[in-house]
């Protein structure tokens, strides 16, 4: 029985935030998915940003088969105690050579971590919809995208994005809004997986998450009004309940990659089943 573990940055007030409005913490929505993806698995989660949390040494942490990050608000290049202590957590990530994926946030934390560099996205946020996201040669041949075509839609929300990838890491995919949509990193003993789009998402969640920051993006430009943003979550609403409807697919300009739940997890599916073979120590 594998044991995982989920660590997720948000802070105590960011969580109770998205449970109110969404139901479930970015951690507590991974440990859902995975019991879905691995029923039997041991998941364990943990908040490694708090003031209070528990600090793992490598040797706890090379006991698990696999840790997974969540996304979350924070700002990976803010001098702050969260970031600092999350960045910690993940350099004893690396250091214990146990297998990492992460999503948004988690790929830009194990960047930074390991030497890269993160920063607020120069021209506009990506929100809702995470357009035309392609491999790159190396993602061509890469497990991580096993089973991707060469061009595909995701769900996905951020104002952040990774600048420049530290050394030792691999460019996976990319699109017009982010160039690193997709990325493999080696650092210390450790191999980390991640994408910079939210593969661990129901559709509800994205259009709850959308909703919730409205004034952001008619601020960005995205929305002229919430009503816009109001029409587009409740497509995808409507597509998390009726997933196989065409008429919504059409409606939205997106195909099964993104509609079908089983697709649109392609990349925590392969980082799962290759994990056994990517650990380092």
């Amino acid at each position: 029985m594998p044991h995982y573990l989920i660590a997720e940055s948000e802070l105590p007030a960011e969580r109770e935030k998205r449970r109110a409005r969404a139901g479930k913490s970015s951690g507590e929505t991974y440990c859902a998915t995975l019991r879905q993806m691995r029923p039997g698995a041991d998941i364990s989660l943990i908040a490694p940003a708090d003031e209070d949390a528990p600090l793992l040494s490598v040797e706890q942490l090379s006991k698990f088969d696999a840790v997974l990050l969540t996304g979350s608000p924070m700002h990976v290049y803010e001098d702050a105690p969260p970031v600092r202590r999350q960045l910690a957590f993940m350099r004893s990530v690396f250091a214990s050579g146990t297998p990492s994926f992460g999503s948004c946030a988690g790929l830009q934390v194990a960047t930074a971590a390991a030497g890269g560099r993160v920063r607020r996205m120069p021209r506009r946020m990506e929100a809702g919809i995470v357009r035309r996201i392609s491999a790159t040669e190396a993602g061509q041949r890469h497990p991580l995208l096993g089973g991707r075509p060469a061009c595909w839609d995701a769900v996905g929300i951020h104002g952040d994005e990774v600048e420049e990838l530290p050394p030792g890491a691999t460019l996976l995919a990319g699109n017009a809004a982010s160039r690193v949509q997709a990325a493999e990193i080696r650092h210390d003993r450790g191999v980390f997986w991640g994408v910079q789009y939210h593969p661990e998402l129901a559709l509800a969640e994205i259009a709850t998450a959308l909703q919730s920051q409205a004034g952001d993006l008619i601020d960005e430009g995205l929305a002229e009004s919430t009503s816009d943003i109001t029409a587009i979550a409740d497509l995808l609403q409507a597509l998390h309940r009726h997933p196989d409807r065409h008429s919504l697919w059409w409606r939205l300009g997106v195909d099964g990659e993104l509609a079908e739940e089983r697709r649109r997890r392609t990349e925590i599916t392969n980082f799962l089943d290759h994990a056994p073979t990517l650990r380092t120590g």
